[in-house]
């Protein structure tokens, strides 16, 4: 059984690049996957391995500067969800694009799974999905506020153009595993709104520990590797990822008029120009002719993220 660790933290790295050698030669001393982000302001990523490799590369981790009380979501997975290990340095290691928003100096309040439904079930709080238009397509909590936004970065714009639908309430917001509240609610206290709350360790620490039966989650959980979707208790779901778009969708939709594997499915099919259907199929091909060799295909495999 593969162990998936999803983990970010925010800390300062004077010099992320210093970081990188050791940490990528790590992961593969360990045969560890996945992607990770370095930039200044911290570290995020989903890796995934054997449970001595895991556990080898998250006590590197917790030894860097300021990650000694590092926490990270932990699953299982049947088979490697990710083609090779990936550590990539950048300006933000979760992108919002709006100087000095900064969780280590200013963030909403934290609130824990079991404490979170009586909180987003109270008259007088609105809650936002802060995640993206795809993600929020398979599952979200119930009466929560879509933004309906392509990519993290446009969520400011989105407040901004829409706050004053939230006069006089307090603001819940939830995502995959944290670290996009940690930008968003640090964004809105900026703002000037008094009461922000976002759910500890995100949908993922919810799906965890809070008993099916009474959870006000609907449907499945985006998450950026090849199990694509996960339910209570994190179980895999059946969903797949149309290689085109990079969307969730439903093995029935296979049977679409409009579906061609690896080309294109029913939410891109006015989205792509003939070239880019000619560079998928060029793709695909390649990935069933790595199959029949009994190999796997990079580019096969999802990305991670949050």
């Amino acid at each position: 059984m593969i162990t998936v660790a999803a983990l970010y933290k925010f800390t300062t790295f004077p010099d992320p690049a210093l970081l990188r050698g050791p940490l990528l030669a790590l992961c593969e001393q360990h045969a560890v996957r996945g992607t990770l982000l370095l930039a200044t302001e911290g570290i995020n990523g989903t890796i995934a391995g054997g449970r001595d490799g895991i556990d080898a590369v998250l006590a590197h981790i917790r030894a860097l500067p300021g990650c000694g009380d590092l926490e990270w979501k932990e699953s299982t997975a049947r088979t490697m969800p990710f083609g090779k290990i990936k550590l990539r340095l950048k300006r933000e290691i979760v992108t919002m694009g709006v100087p000095g928003t900064d969780p280590r100096n200013l963030v909403g309040s934290y609130v824990a799974p079991q404490d979170w439904n009586a909180l987003i079930s109270a008259p007088d709080v609105a809650v936002i999905d802060t995640r993206n238009d795809y993600e929020v397509s398979i599952g979200t909590f119930r009466g929560a506020v879509d933004p309906a936004t392509t990519r993290f970065r446009d969520f400011p714009a989105w407040w901004v153009a829409n706050k004053d639908r939230f006069h006089n309430k307090r603001i819940a917001m939830f995502c995959t595993g944290g670290i996009r509240c940690e930008k968003s609610t640090a964004f809105l206290k900026a703002q000037g709104v008094e009461e922000v709350y976002h759910l500890k360790g995100g949908i993922l620490k919810y799906l965890e520990e809070v008993p099916e039966q009474d959870s006000l989650w609907e449907g499945g959980c985006f998450v950026f590797d090849e199990r694509v979707a996960v339910g209570h208790g994190l179980e895999t779901l059946p969903h797949e990822l149309c290689r085109a778009c990079r969307r969730p969708i439903l093995p029935e939709d296979r049977a679409r008029a409009d579906f061609e594997l690896g080309v294109q499915c029913h939410q891109c099919v006015d989205d792509y120009g003939p070239a880019d259907r000619a560079r998928f199929r060029e793709r695909q091909r390649q990935i069933d002719l790595a199959h029949a060799r009994g190999a796997s295909h990079l580019g096969a495999l999802g990305e991670t993220g949050d």
